[in-house]
């Protein structure tokens, strides 16, 4: 039994820590974790198949815990016609059918999250992705977290990671939300609160509360999975009778479920509570996902298109805005289909689902065409994809510059939201709609009862493997690189984002001189040819590398020559990347260096003692130290030769 309270993520660390110095875990402590499963997109696994090259290919620890899907590039259109997809598809499957994966999903057959969450994870369990909405299991009460592709493949080959345990902030819900208010309009309401990149980073997020008694999973899945919209590094809530019930309708994959809870007196860094009773739609203004409003407040405003997909986009949100349009379109003559209305399901068994309840005749009659499954317009890298200076409402959870096309605009709403939108090609509120949809209907649509008796809850503790801490503290593992680097200043803002510094269209190549050409490509085109001109130190404000976990971010940076990266915060998955590949990166927090340092600057980096030396003024400042296997793995020269020189993990 632990001695001291500790968090529902604490405790889900705690139980997969094979070593611990006490019985407990605290924020600070750097863990080595048993990791249950490891995924990937085929996008992903481009990049990884490079590390997984690296390492001699070598024999993963347990195929039946690696999920590969494609579908972040894929559509019917550029399966048949891109080389350069039918090679990221292609090398997916060599790798699935050399490793025999069993779970492994060709193209348009599922979206990496979807199928995953609604047949595979269970609450306790530990999942590693190669993809930033990796926590999305969030939902069903696992600790579940994107990271790199470098990291992934060391999971599915060592069966381990290394993990400093985070902070954790509480988001507490009051009041239960109308019917229609879906977990979109949750998660929306929660990024206005909290804000991108703020009280999140780098953080837990646990989602609590007496209403989320009765969200269902479906909510669960699109709050958890936008916690990487708030920079969180998991979101999670804790695994109830709704969860087991969800359990029930499975045939397998339940057995292993541990209901852990977080203690009454949970060490949470900060404490947020978030009123719903009033809550109506919400809107988010390209180009932050924080950036909301009220749907009334745009109400009129003209849209050039309607997007209902992408993971966050789950079946409940699928079948409410078939009821929606089905009651506003009710006697009123159908509508030619148009390339401006686009629905995808997450699943081929959504599909199924939908069509055998007669819903995609309502989207049909509205107009919508019918996509396969796959990430499609939420990615804007396959067929569809938006033109410069369209206007789009979608239920997709990003709308970073260009990130349904070059030159796009996005606005993020709920499906019934866009639905409705779509009547008109204006932004509507939905709600006129929704309270004509009677709910049973809704939950009669859904099916979800569980197959026979429900698993029995009981409360699970973590079981603690607790050892006597081996002389020689970790503080003192190896020598620090020594050094300087010198260098000339790129100046950067906040939240810089990595759709900005490799956008996805560049995304399938791996070799880091032409991904560096391509750095920057739509928002600071002149970015390659100043830093080849000389040497580059990016200095950037809070919050640098935030979105997508693509390692070709930090290739791009690489390949491109950038000597450094100095920021007052990163975003969690960026950062372990730029340690991966020994891209040197640092800390400074100082305002005063922050106001001081101009773009074209001169700066000198001592990389043994972390001291910065604005040339100019002479001034100097120290960054943070980074942690002991921090310090090892650049030391090392990355991940993939300390894996080679040391055959595992070492904290």
């Amino acid at each position: 039994m632990h001695s001291q309270p500790m968090t529902l993520t604490q405790k889900i660390l705690a139980h997969h820590a094979p070593r611990l110095e006490r019985p407990w875990v605290q924020a600070g402590d750097m863990l080595q974790l048993r990791v249950d499963w490891t995924m990937a997109s085929e996008l992903a696994w481009n990049g990884m198949d490079r590390t997984y090259q690296a390492l001699g290919r070598p024999e993963l620890r347990d195929r039946e815990r690696v999920f590969l899907a494609v579908d972040h590039t894929v559509d019917p259109v550029t399966l048949a016609s891109d080389a350069r997809v039918q090679r990221l598809v292609q090398r997916s499957r060599d790798f699935a059918r050399e490793q025999k994966l069993r779970h492994f999903y060709d193209a348009n057959e599922t979206i990496l999250h979807t199928k995953f969450y609604r047949e595979l994870v269970q609450p306790g369990q530990v999942v590693l992705g190669a993809d930033s909405h990796t926590s999305s299991h969030g939902g069903l009460g696992a600790f579940a977290i994107g990271l790199g592709g470098a990291d992934i493949v060391a999971a599915m080959v060592l069966g381990e990671t290394w993990l400093e345990v985070p902070e954790a902030i509480s988001v507490e819900y009051q009041g239960r939300p109308a019917f229609g208010i879906s977990g979109k309009d949750i998660v929306l309401k929660t990024l206005a609160v909290l804000g991108r990149n703020t009280a999140a980073l780098e953080r837990t997020v646990e989602y609590r509360g007496e209403p989320v008694r009765d969200f269902s999973t479906d909510m669960r899945f699109t709050i958890a999975n936008m916690t990487a919209e708030l920079g969180g590094l998991n979101g999670i809530f804790e695994p109830d009778a709704v969860v087991a019930g969800w359990l029930g309708t499975r045939s397998s994959h339940k057995e292993e479920a541990l209901f852990f809870r977080a203690d009454a007196d949970a060490p949470y860094v900060e404490r947020f509570t978030i009123p719903l009773e009033q809550l109506g739609p919400q809107l988010a203004r390209p180009f932050s996902p924080d950036n909301v409003l009220e749907v009334q407040e745009a109400v009129g405003m003209p849209v050039d298109g309607c997007f209902i997909g992408a993971c966050t986009t789950t079946e409940e949100e699928l079948v409410l805005a078939a009821l929606l349009l089905e009651q506003a379109l009710r006697d009123k003559p159908a509508r030619p289909p148009s390339p401006k209305r686009l629905v995808v399901p997450g699943d081929l068994a959504i599909r199924e689902r939908m069509r055998q309840a007669g819903l995609w005749r309502h989207y049909e009659h509205a107009g919508f065409r019918i996509g396969p499954p796959g990430c499609s317009m939420c990615l804007g890298v396959a067929s569809e994809k938006a033109l410069p200076g369209e206007v789009w409402i979608t239920s997709q959870n990003r709308n970073y510059e260009n990130r349904m096309g070059a030159g796009s605009h996005a606005w993020l709403a709920s499906a019934a939201t866009v639905a409705a939108s779509s009547l008109e090609m204006r932004v509507q509120d939905p709600r006129a709609y929704l309270e004509r949809i009677d709910p049973s209907v809704l939950e009669r649509v859904l099916a979800r009862a569980p197959k026979g008796r429900i698993p029995e809850i009981s409360r699970s503790e973590p079981v603690l493997s607790v050892t006597e801490p081996t002389n020689g503290s970790s503080e003192h593992v190896g020598t620090d690189q020594g050094g300087r680097i010198a260098g000339r200043v790129q100046r950067f803002g906040e939240h810089v984002d990595t759709d900005a510094i490799i956008p996805g269209e560049f995304c399938h190549l791996n070799d880091p001189a032409e991904l560096g050409r391509h750095a920057f490509h739509h928002v600071r085109p002149e970015f390659h040819e100043r830093a080849r001109q000389g040497r580059t130190i990016i200095v950037a404000g809070e919050g640098w590398g935030t979105g997508s976990s693509r390692e070709q971010a930090v290739w791009a940076l690489a390949g491109a020559g950038i000597q450094a990266i100095i920021a007052s915060s990163y975003a969690f998955i960026h950062r372990r990347n730029l340690v991966n590949e020994a891209l040197p990166q640092f800390v400074v927090k100082s305002p005063e260096f922050h106001a001081l340092v101009q773009e074209n600057h001169e700066l000198l980096i001592d990389l043994e003692t972390g001291e910065v030396e604005h040339v100019a003024s002479r001034r100097r400042f120290q960054a943070e130290r980074p942690s002991p296997i921090v310090r090892k793995l650049m030391q090392e020269g990355g991940l993939v030769p300390a894996i080679r020189r040391h055959g595992r993990l070492e904290d």
